[in-house]
C-alpha cells in the first residue's frame, strides 16, 4: 500500500526517507553538557525503530542558557566530540539527525521536572538568568537581568559558535528554539518583551534579535545543512504571540534562508489555557504551510498511524513530530507501517517482525 507518512521527503538539498520526525525532548541526564549511554541508548533505539528524522533535545549554546544543570550543551570541543559519536550511530540506521539549539532565558536555572522543577539559587548550583525585560516566569523564580546590546550580541556569537560545532560533529541539520517561552520566544512575545529600545515594542523590533539569530546561523552552516526553526505559534494568551505574528514571522524566517518551520506553541506563561486534543496545533502547521509557503511539521498528540497519516496525506503539513508517543514506544514507526500495510526499509534483523 503507497502511505504519505512513509514517503520520501527533500527539505534543501536532504533527502529523508519518511515524514516521521522524533520531536526533541529534553531528558535532563547530562553532566557538564555531555551526552551518556543514557542519551545514546534513548537516541540510537529510535533511530532503529525506522523514524526519518531524530531532533536533539534543546541544547545549550552556553552555560547559563541551560533550562537546567542536567542539559546538554554545545559550547566546548569535549561536547562536539561526545556528539560526534552519537551522530554517526544513529546515521548507521539511514534516519537524519539534528540538533536544537537552545538558550532557556527566564526560564533557566531550574531542578529537573521529576523534583519540582523549582528556580534553583546560585548555592543550589543555580546561575543568574537574562531575558528581554526583568519578568519572572513565576512568583516562585528569579527576577531575570535585562539584557544588554552587548548580552544580544555576546548571545547571537554563542549561537553562530554552536551552529559551527554541530556542522563539525556531522549533524545532517540545524534547528533554532524560538518556541516554548525560552529566550528568543521571550523577545517575540509582547507580554514578556517590554523594552522600548530597537528590541521591543512593535512587531518588527520584537523579532529582530531572533531573526538576527537565524541569520548568523544561516551564515554559518553550509548550504547543504537545512535549518529549521521551532516555533510557538500561539501564547494561548489574549494580547500575546499569535498565528496571526506567527505567518509574519516564517515569511522573514523563509527570506533569510530557512529551509522547515517546526511548529508547535505555548509555554511563555504559566497562566495560559490550552486546550489540548488530538492534533491540535496541526492547524497552526497547515496556515502556514499554505500561506508562508514552507514546508512545516506538526507537532502536539499526534498517537496514531492513522491520525499521522492523514495529516500528510491531506497535505495540512509535511512531517509530523512525536514526543510522548516515541518515549511510549521507540518502534512507533515499525508499528505504523504494519499498520498501514505499507512496506519499509528495517535493519534486517527485525524484517521477520513486520512481514
Amino acid at each position: 500500500m503507497e502511505s504519505a507518512l512513509f514517503s520520501p521527503i527533500k527539505i534543501g538539498t536532504m533527502q529523508v526517507k519518511n515524514r516521521i520526525f522524533m520531536s526533541p525532548m529534553c531528558q535532563y541526564s547530562a553532566t557538564n553538557g555531555l551526552i551518556n549511554e543514557w542519551h545514546k541508548t534513548h537516541y540510537i533505539s529510535r533511530a532503529v525503530g525506522g523514524v526519518g528524522v531524530v531532533v536533539l533535545e534543546a541544547t545549550a549554546v552556553e552555560p547559563n542558557g541551560r533550562i537546567s544543570p542536567f542539559d546538554l550543551g554545545i559550547w566546548n570541543d569535549e561536547q562536539k566530540k561526545e556528539l560526534e559519536i552519537l551522530v554517526n550511530s544513529v546515521k548507521q540506521y539511514e534516519c537524519k539527525i539534528g540538533l536544537q539549539l537552545a538558550h532557556s532565558g527566564r526560564k533557566g536555572s531550574r531542578d529537573v521536572p521529576w523534583r519540582g522543577g523549582k528556580s534553583l539559587s546560585k548555592e543550589e548550583g543555580g546561575w543568574d538568568i537574562i531575558a528581554p525585560s526583568p519578568i519572572p516566569f513565576d512568583d516562585k523564580s528569579q527576577i531575570p537581568k535585562v539584557m544588554t546590546q552587548l548580552d544580544i550580541q555576546n548571545t547571537i556569537e554563542h549561537f553562530k559558535n554552536a551552529a559551527l560545532k554541530c556542522v563539525e560533529a556531522g549533524f545532517d541539520f540545524v534547528e533554532i528554539h524560538m518556541a516554548h517561552g525560552y529566550l528568543l520566544h521571550e523577545f517575540l512575545s509582547p507580554l514578556s518583551n517590554k523594552r522600548s529600545d530597537m528590541y521591543g515594542g512593535n512587531f518588527e523590533n520584537r523579532c529582530r534579535f531572533p531573526l538576527d539569530v537565524a541569520k548568523s546561523v544561516k551564515k554559518t552552516v553550509p548550504k547543504d545543512i537545512p535549518l529549521f526553526v521551532r516555533i510557538s505559534a500561539s501564547d494561548w494568551v489574549e494580547g500575546g504571540w499569535d498565528i496571526d505574528q506567527s505567518v509574519e514571522l516564517a515569511k522573514k524566517l523563509k527570506e533569510i534562508g530557512v529551509d522547515f518551520i517546526d511548529v508547535s506553541s505555548g509555554g511563555l506563561v504559566n497562566y495560559a489555557t490550552v486546550k489540548e486534543s488530538c492534533g491540535f496545533q496541526t492547524g497552526f502547521a497547515n496556515r502556514i504551510k499554505k500561506e508562508v509557503n514552507l514546508p512545516t511539521g506538526s507537532v502536539g498528540m499526534i498517537v496514531n498511524a492513522y491520525q499521522a497519516e492523514h495529516i500528510i496525506s491531506s497535505f495540512q503539513a509535511d512531517a509530523v513530530f512525536l514526543g510522548r508517543a516515541l518515549l511510549y514506544d521507540p518502534y512507533w514507526a515499525i508499528h505504523a507501517a504494519k499498520t498501514l500495510n505499507c512496506r519499509v526499509d528495517l535493519p534486517k534483523q527485525y524484517l521477520r517482525a513486520i512481514y
